[in-house]
């Protein structure tokens, strides 16, 4: 690194080599610019589109469309697939809870059809 250890701001021109049993950097839209280089664990290379993909969890059949910069764009933009479904999930369960909290503070638990709107 020598010199460019000691600039100001972002650090650029410096490979950040991605382990294989640590969670990866954030992901940009592009795998190969100068100051948000990533790298493949194994070999000085950016990473293809499809590692891009998994990092982010998309599933291997996914199908990107457009020219190569537009799919890393697509990838850099996306939540990770398995994160929007934990998060989905965690939603979906405590939205569930505060409306069976709702319904036992009306004393019932039939459902909707029994709550009177008065």
């Amino acid at each position: 690194m020598m010199k460019s250890f000691y600039l100001g701001g972002g650090k650029t021109g410096i490979a950040r080599r991605i382990a294989w049993d640590e969670p990866s950097l954030t992901l940009t839209c592009s795998s190969a610019q100068k100051q948000t280089e990533r790298c493949h664990p194994d070999e000085t290379r950016p990473f293809t589109v499809r590692e891009y993909a998994r990092i982010q969890t998309f599933p291997d059949d996914w199908i990107f469309e457009g020219s190569v910069t537009q799919q890393y764009k697509q990838i850099g933009n996306a939540v990770p697939v398995n994160l929007a479904y934990a998060l989905g999930t965690s939603l979906v369960a405590t939205l569930n809870q505060i409306e069976e909290l709702n319904l036992l503070s009306f004393g019932r638990y039939e459902g909707f059809e029994s709550l009177k709107i008065a």
